[in-house]
């Protein structure tokens, strides 16, 4: 059982930066896959990075290139550090964990965070 607590959103103008944190409980952190999740109001939940247990990464192409996932398996804790922000960007976001090949997909997860209100004003 590994249980995830996300955490770093906030209220912040178009331009900023953020850093998300996700804390795992649990001693087989390294061996999962990490992902970062976003819900807008209305819309479904969708897919923004990951970090594969061997360190690779993933982005969507909507935060690719201002988005950096990051992990650090000694403190069983995964980053995403979030610059240029848009309104766009605004969403409750989730870290999730798992070990299935469907990184991008919220079913190749067992684990969620609560989430973490990020709101982006323009």
């Amino acid at each position: 059982q590994v249980q995830l607590v996300d955490s770093g959103g906030g209220l912040v103008q178009a331009g900023d930066s953020l850093r998300l944190s996700c804390a795992a409980s649990g001693r087989t952190f390294s061996s999962y896959t990490m992902g970062w999740f976003r819900q807008a109001p209305g819309k479904e939940r969708e897919f923004v990075s990951a970090i594969l247990w061997s360190g690779g990464s993933t982005y969507s192409t909507d935060v690719k290139g201002r988005f950096t996932i990051s992990r650090d398996n000694t403190k069983n804790t995964m980053y995403l550090q979030m610059n240029s922000l848009k309104p766009e960007d605004t969403a409750v976001y989730y870290c999730a964990g798992g070990r299935s090949p469907f990184y991008d997909l919220p079913k190749g997860y067992n684990y969620w965070g609560q989430g973490t209100q990020v709101t982006v004003s323009s």
